[in-house]
């Protein structure tokens, strides 16, 4: 598995590099931020290629969090962020986002018992619910902030995918009932833990299909055309299709083999502009 870290300490001094500061957060598999900083993940397959194939530009990491991605941003902490839906709260920013470029979907579980089917996700306000801290869920029309949600729900927050499967299984109903957990995970976690595959009930009807963009500042030294056309190699070569198979992801129907320059990248709230 390949793990990725870009610092100004382990890239070469070199004056003509431009320097492009790259928002992560944990979001396993897309991109799963170790204890000691390092990057797993699609996101690390893609960076690690994109400073290679573009020596002109310094891809350095800014970590941020769910919750305070979009405050960074605002504060221009960093340029870019790469797989974010534009309804995370993008479309009402001043920010270049890029056609869809990856997909996946968010999955109710519940344990599984004797008697218990698709009738169990009925009435979510009555239920139990954990979900992620900060994350977006079409349930709760999107809505991130924990007091509001609280207010609708009995929910509480996780800190991580891993931490919400192990309160579902541990079968507390008056803390955790239902869980919300994006498919990739899930998938791959079934995968490693094939004992687990008959524990869980998944709702036959995902809470969200999101599909997945780059957002970049208006104001940075890149748009999001030129993010794609350094993609461009790599979707030629099959490269990023593979890394998409392997961590358990998929593209989204839309996606085009192509990036050609002149393709139009709107600018979030101003219908018909395009990033220059």
């Amino acid at each position: 598995m390949l793990a990725f870290l870009l610092t100004l300490a382990t890239l070469p001094a070199n004056a003509a590099e431009r320097e492009i500061r790259v928002g992560v957060y944990h979001f396993p598999p897309i991109a799963k931020v170790n204890q000691d900083h390092r990057l797993e993940g699609l996101l690390a397959d893609v960076l690690a290629a994109l400073a290679t194939l573009n020596p002109q530009y310094r891809f350095r990491i800014v970590h941020t969090s769910p919750k305070r991605r979009y405050l960074d941003f605002d504060a221009r902490l960093y340029d870019v962020i790469f797989f974010e839906s534009a309804d995370w709260q993008w479309r009402d920013k001043p920010a270049l986002i890029s056609p869809p470029l990856l997909q996946d979907e968010d999955l109710f579980i519940a344990l599984a018992k004797p008697g218990r089917d698709q009738s169990f996700f009925h009435h979510l306000d009555q239920r139990r619910i954990v979900a992620r801290a900060g994350y977006h869920y079409a349930f709760a029309d999107f809505e991130t902030d924990p007091v509001k949600l609280q207010q609708r729900f009995h929910i509480e927050f996780s800190d991580s995918n891993h931490r919400t499967l192990q309160l579902i299984k541990a079968d507390r109903p008056s803390v955790a009932e239902i869980g919300l957990i994006n498919h990739a995970y899930l998938m791959t976690h079934l995968a490693q833990h094939p004992e687990d595959r008959d524990r869980f009930l998944i709702r036959e009807q995902p809470d969200q299909i999101y599909r997945l963009s780059v957002i970049a500042n208006p104001a940075g030294p890149v748009t999001t055309r030129d993010i794609l056309q350094m993609l461009t190699p790599l979707v030629a070569d099959g490269r990023y299709l593979a890394w998409v198979e392997h961590w358990g992801l998929q593209l989204p129907d839309t996606f085009e083999t192509t990036f050609p320059a002149s393709a139009t990248v709107p600018v979030s709230g101003r219908p018909g502009q395009t990033a220059q």
